[in-house]
């Protein structure tokens, strides 16, 4: 039993940590736009403006609604912790280009 225990667990810890890989991707493109936004004066329609706000709306409820398992590692916890810095991070710069 003991061993079908630690498979399940190291299974869950593989999906949990493609899945935080998978939210970083999407965060630094959702970075990369604003970035590039900032660039670009006109960029800022209101059609834009509301897709990169839906689309950091939906980043920030996904990453500040993952529970940290108690197996979770001191570095995948750091890089929760990291990803939501990040999402407010990107809230400050998104309200900077949408003025």
């Amino acid at each position: 039993m003991m061993k079908r225990q630690v498979e399940m667990q190291e299974s869950m810890l593989r999906a949990h940590r493609d899945f935080i890989d998978n939210l970083e991707k999407s965060v630094e493109l959702v970075a990369r736009d604003l970035e590039d936004a900032k660039s670009v004066a006109q960029i800022c329609t209101d059609e834009w403006c509301a897709a990169a706000e839906e689309t950091l709306d939906e980043l920030a409820k996904l990453v500040f609604s993952i529970s940290e398992p108690r197996w979770l590692t001191n570095e995948d916890s750091k890089k929760i912790s990291a990803l939501r810095r990040r999402i407010h991070d990107l809230y400050a710069q998104y309200k900077a280009v949408k003025k």
